[in-house]
C-alpha cells in the first residue's frame, strides 16, 4: 500500500481546496440523546438513561457533504427532505455549516428521515428510525438531474445510497452517462438495491455485508475477498473497487490488476457510525487533489479510523488527519 507523507497529504488537500464535489443521495437528520446510566429499570431488564443533553447533526448523504466541507472542498448537496420541522432543521444546520442547500428539495409526500440515537455513558444503547423507503417521483429525480447538470466545474460526484428512495435506477443511469460524457470522477457508496446498475464508477465502495448480499456468497477468507473484488471489477466495469472490511481494514482492486490491502488504523473504537461517510468523502477529496487510487484509499482508511475513535457522528478535520498520519 502507498506510504503517505505529511507533505504529500498537505499537497493533496491544498489542491482539492475549494473544488466542487456533488453529493447525491438520502439526506438524514441525526438526533442524539446523551446521558448517564446508573441503574436498571425495575420494569424490564433495560438501562435507565438520565438525559443530560440533546443534539442534532447532519446524517446520511448530508454527513458526507459535511466531511467534504471539513476537508476544504465545496460540496453541492442534492437530495430530498420532507416539508416538516425536521427537514427545516436539517436545511438550517446545513446552511449554518456553510453548505450549499439550493439543490435540496422539500416535498409534502414523505417525512424527513430521522435517526434518533440514545447514548448512555458514551455507549450507543439504542436507535429509533423514522423514514419511508418508497422511491421519489420521477419529476423530483429530474429536478435533481437538472440542478446537477447546471454545475459546470464539478471535480467529482458521490452517489450515497441508504435505500431510502432517492437513488433510483433512472437516476443512476443518468448520472453515469453524465459523468462519462464530461469525464467527471464518480464515487459510489451502494446498497443492495441497484447494486449492479452502477457502471464505470471511478471508485465503487461496498462493505463486506453489501458485497456478500449482492454476490450470494460469504467473504470469510482472503481468497473469498479477492474473488469478490475481481468479480465486482468485471461486472461493474469500474476503475477501482474499494471493499471495506471493518476492523480488517480495506482491500483495493484496480482495473490494471493491482490488489492492495489497507490495514485498519483505528486505535480505539468508540462508534463506527459515519465511518463510511468519512471514507468516501476523503476518497473523493484526495482524488480531486490529484491522488492515485492507492493514496486515496490509504488516506480514507486513516480518516475512518480517526472518526471511529469518538462517540457519535463526527467529521474528519485536516488537523486530526495529519496527526493520525504519524501515529
Amino acid at each position: 500500500m502507498h506510504i503517505l507523507t505529511g507533505k504529500r497529504v498537505e499537497e493533496l488537500l491544498n489542491k482539492s481546496a475549494g473544488r466542487e464535489i456533488a453529493v447525491i443521495g438520502d439526506l438524514m437528520l441525526d438526533r442524539y440523546f446523551w446521558g448517564t446510566v446508573s441503574r436498571i429499570s425495575p420494569e424490564a431488564p433495560v438501562p435507565v438513561i438520565d438525559i443530560e443533553n440533546e443534539t442534532f447533526h447532519l446524517g446520511g448523504a448530508a454527513n458526507v457533504a459535511q466531511n467534504l466541507k471539513s476537508l476544504g472542498v465545496t460540496p453541492l448537496l442534492c437530495g430530498v427532505v420532507g416539508n416538516d420541522n425536521s427537514g427545516k432543521l436539517l436545511i438550517e444546520i446545513a446552511n449554518n455549516l456553510g453548505l450549499q442547500t439550493k439543490s435540496i428539495i422539500s416535498v409534502d409526500s414523505r417525512p424527513t428521515t430521522v435517526k434518533t440515537r440514545i447514548i448512555g455513558n458514551n455507549q450507543h444503547i439504542a436507535r429509533l428510525d423514522r423514514e419511508t423507503r418508497s422511491e421519489i417521483e420521477s419529476t423530483i429525480t429530474n429536478q435533481i438531474i437538472s440542478m446537477l447538470k447546471s454545475s459546470t466545474n464539478l471535480a467529482g460526484i458521490i452517489m450515497e445510497d441508504y435505500n431510502k428512495g432517492v437513488i433510483t435506477k433512472y437516476l443512476i443511469e443518468e448520472i453515469s452517462k453524465f459523468t462519462q460524457e464530461n469525464n467527471i470522477p464518480l464515487f459510489v457508496d451502494p446498497k443492495l438495491n441497484f447494486f449492479f446498475d452502477y457502471q464505470f464508477a471511478t471508485v465503487f465502495k461496498p462493505n463486506r455485508k453489501e458485497a456478500q448480499e449482492a454476490l450470494g456468497y460469504n467473504l470469510k477468507t482472503d481468497e473469498d475477498i479477492i474473488k469478490a473484488g475481481k468479480e465486482l471489477l468485471h461486472r461493474l466495469q469500474a476503475e477501482n473497487i474499494l471493499l471495506t472490511l471493518g476492523d480488517k481494514g480495506m482491500m483495493l482492486f484496480q482495473k490494471n490488476g493491482t490488489i492492495a490491502s489497507v490495514p485498519t488504523k483505528a486505535r480505539h473504537i468508540a462508534d463506527v457510525s459515519g465511518a463510511g461517510d468519512t471514507t468516501i468523502a476523503t476518497l473523493a477529496t484526495a482524488i480531486a487533489g490529484g491522488a492515485l487510487a492507492t493514496e486515496a484509499a490509504a488516506l480514507a482508511n486513516i480518516a475512518a479510523g480517526v472518526v471511529c475513535e469518538e462517540p457519535g457522528i463526527v467529521s474528519i478535520k485536516p488537523g486530526a488527519l495529519m496527526e493520525a498520519l504519524h501515529y
